[in-house]
């Protein structure tokens, strides 16, 4: 097959989940504005690279700190659970990690030892605690507990799903089945200013962990991917509006001034950039506001997007041609690129610091698509941003340092929880 031919059916079979960075947390948890000194890369094993296992690795982020670019520890999991997303609970004391494959999560320690975080405990029976559901995906901070939106259900392991909520301590607490007109789940993003929670959509367990020639064979499998966006009312957990987004509507990021009341979402299979934005009545609306690169040159799979805390810029990358594009947002409704760069062969996920000025890009899609290209290549590489441009300050190679596929990233600083933080109500305690 030639390669533009394998790069449509890549676009049309998988839109796979990307995740994102201090400026899309969640707004009940606090925020590191400061230097960053370490970044946490939840990493998918390689057989026969390194420990071929999924970990978490930690990497010196501080350009002060002699450990700057280089590896400070790496966390083995066992296993390979196709190591995806996870997120910072409301406290920042624990990062929990999920498996889209085996559905297992892994709960660590970050705020005794941030430098080496510490494995505190692992739930194994996640299909079975929720009711059947499968593919933890996000893991979003909410007071106390833990919200998790999910891609599959063990049914019939295609793309109905929920909304799943556990305690910080790892107890189960309810599920939240997705609407019957919106089945999908990928993305979940609260609003606390409007009391409103946004979900998007993507496909099941069938689909993303299958290999790609034979998705692209199946027909009826290449129709299961959620084409729409849900507005919920965040503290009822209800369901309010559906808006039709199609192509795989995967990242929501909403503006964070506190007056701004609109969201962006890309559209992977598509290739276009979405507005959702609040209308006089309190009601949504979905707008293409802009294309992600030519149309001619499309597919390019948008796959991330990180919007800067003050709302002037968004980042948005797209897997095929390994760029980042920069848009001026600051006219929501007609975004513009500003500025464009590849960063590699295959680039996946982007992170900023709060302050705009560092981004990191990882490279790993899914394990079964890395490299369609032909270079699978794997790695972390960072960049500052002066608002006009991106300059490159370290790189590290995964592969080459037998680590694996870098996935997801988070932040860490030293002393973070010495500055009179306690801990949220019922979070887990470190195991000694």
């Amino acid at each position: 097959m030639k390669l533009r031919a394998l790069f449509t059916a890549l676009a049309v079979a998988v839109a796979a989940p990307a995740a994102g960075d201090e400026t899309c947390q969640s707004p009940y948890m606090p925020k590191l504005v400061g230097q960053e000194d370490y970044i946490y890369v939840w990493t998918l094993g390689i057989e026969g690279v390194g420990d071929g296992s999924d970990k978490l690795v930690t990497v010196g982020a501080n350009p002060a700190r002699d450990d700057y670019g280089k590896v400070v520890a790496s966390a083995s999991v066992g296993g390979r659970h196709e190591a995806h997303h996870g997120g910072l609970s409301d406290d920042r004391r624990h990062l929990w990690l999920g498996g889209l494959d085996t559905s297992a999560i892994f709960i660590f320690d970050v705020a005794s030892d941030p430098g080496r975080p510490k494995l505190v405990k692992t739930i194994d029976d996640f299909p079975e605690a929720t009711g059947g559901v499968v593919g933890p995906h996000g893991f979003y901070a909410l007071p106390g507990r833990m919200l998790i939106s999910a891609l599959s259900n063990a049914e019939d392991w295609g793309g109905r799903t929920a909304l799943v909520e556990y305690s910080n301590a790892g107890e189960f607490i309810r599920t939240i089945w997705m609407p019957k007109d919106a089945p999908y789940g990928y993305d979940a993003r609260v609003n606390a200013n409007l009391n409103r929670l946004l979900t998007s959509s993507f496909t099941g367990h069938a689909n993303y962990m299958r290999k790609l020639p034979e998705l692209m064979g199946d027909a009826e499998a290449m129709k299961n991917f959620g084409n729409e966006v849900v507005v919920w009312d965040y503290h009822a957990r209800k369901p309010l509006q559906t808006l039709e987004i199609p192509g795989a509507p995967l990242e929501i990021r909403w503006a964070l001034g506190p007056r701004n009341d609109y969201a962006f979402i890309e559209a992977a299979l598509t290739g276009e950039l979405w507005g959702v934005f609040r209308k006089d009545d309190g009601t949504f609306e979905a707008e293409k506001v802009a294309d992600i690169g030519p149309r001619d040159q499309q597919p390019l799979l948008a796959v991330d997007i990180s919007i800067s805390s003050d709302d002037r810029f968004l980042f948005v990358d797209t897997f095929m041609d390994g760029k980042v594009r920069v848009f001026d947002i600051q006219n929501p409704r007609r975004p513009k690129v500003i500025y464009e760069r590849k960063i590699g062969a295959q680039v996946n996920m982007v992170s900023q610091s709060w302050d705009g000025k560092r981004i990191y890009f990882t490279s790993s899609l899914l394990a079964n698509w890395d490299g369609v290209g032909g270079n699978d290549e794997q790695f972390l590489r960072a960049f500052t941003w002066d608002g006009k441009k991106l300059t490159p300050t370290f790189d590290l190679d995964f592969r080459e340092a037998g680590l694996g596929r870098p996935h997801l990233m988070r932040f860490g600083q030293e002393g973070f929880w010495a500055k009179s933080r306690p801990a949220s109500s019922g979070a887990l305690a470190s195991r000694e």
